[in-house]
C-alpha cells in the first residue's frame, strides 16, 4: 500500500463511546512509522492506529493538542512473513474505561504508555471527519497489506467476531464476519473487487475513495504467500516493485 490509501468523510455516530477496528495486516517495512488508520479534524485533533518506528503498535486519540487517550505495546511487531489480526474494541460509558488490543486472537496486556480514556469521553474515532485507511493526512503512509478492515459502530466486540482458532493447527484464522450490528458508520472493505477496493460489503454502502496506486495482492490471511523478507542483511540484494 506504499503511497495509496483510501479515504472518506464518515456521518453521525450511532453511539461515539462504543466501537470495534478489525483488521489484518502484513508488514513489508521495518524501522519507519507506519499508519494503518487516522482519523483527523486538524493537526490537534486526530486519532491514530500505527507502527511507530520502534515496531510497536500504538493506538490514540488526540484532542485540543492533549491525548485523551494513548495506549502503545510493549512488544514489537517484526515479522514480515505472516499476518497479524488486530482487534481494538472501546467503550467509554463504563465506570473504568479501558481499550482492549488483541493481536491473533490474544488479549494485549503490557504496555509503555497506558492512558485510558475518562467515563463517557466522546472519542474522534466514529467521529462525522476524515477517515484515511492505510496513510494519514500527514502523507505517511502504511507499507505492506491490508485485509478485511472492518469497523463496527456503537459495539465493542471480541476477536471471535472476526477470527477463530483452527482445531488443527491452533493458527488464530480469518472468520467472516456474520450477525453484527454495523451501526451507521460501520463499514468492512473485503479488497475483493480489484477494480473497488473501498467497496463497503458490510450493507450501509460506506464505500472509500481510492487514491494512487493501490493494488490487490492474491497474499491473503487465508492464502498466505511467500515474500521476500526486504529487511534482509545480505549484501548487494535490492527489491523492488
Amino acid at each position: 500500500m506504499a503511497n495509496s490509501y483510501l479515504n472518506k468523510t464518515l456521518g453521525s455516530p450511532t453511539n461515539n463511546y462504543k466501537w470495534t477496528y478489525s483488521v489484518w495486516v502484513k508488514r513489508s517495512k521495518l524501522g519507519t512509522e507506519q499508519n494503518i488508520t487516522e482519523v483527523y479534524s486538524n493537526s490537534t485533533n486526530k486519532g491514530r492506529i500505527m507502527f511507530r518506528s520502534d515496531n510497536r503498535l500504538e493506538v490514540l486519540d488526540l484532542q485540543s493538542d492533549s491525548y485523551v487517550m494513548q495506549k502503545k505495546l510493549n512488544r514489537k511487531f517484526r515479522d514480515t512473513s505472516g499476518w497479524y489480526h488486530i482487534v481494538i474494541a472501546n467503550d467509554s460509558t463504563v465506570g473504568s474505561p479501558d481499550i482492549k488490543i488483541y493481536v491473533n486472537g490474544v488479549e494485549e496486556t503490557l504496555f509503555d504508555t497506558d492512558n485510558e480514556y475518562t467515563q463517557n469521553q466522546a472519542s474522534l474515532f466514529n467521529s462525522a471527519i476524515a477517515n484515511y485507511i492505510g496513510s494519514a493526512q500527514s502523507g505517511v503512509n502504511f507499507d505492506g497489506y491490508m485485509s478485511h478492515f472492518a469497523f463496527v459502530d456503537g459495539t465493542a466486540l471480541t476477536p471471535t467476531s472476526f477470527g477463530e482458532t483452527d482445531s488443527t493447527s491452533g493458527i488464530w484464522k480469518f472468520k467472516s464476519p456474520s450477525g453484527i450490528t454495523w451501526g451507521n458508520n460501520g463499514f468492512h472493505l473485503k479488497f475483493e473487487n480489484s477494480g473497488a477496493l473501498g467497496t463497503d460489503s458490510s450493507g450501509n454502502t460506506n464505500t472509500f475513495t481510492v487514491n494512487g496506486n493501490l493494488k490487490q495482492s492474491l497474499s491473503t490471511p487465508s492464502n498466505v504467500y511467500q515474500s521476500l523478507n526486504p529487511n534482509s542483511t545480505d549484501s548487494g540484494v535490492t527489491l523492488t516493485n
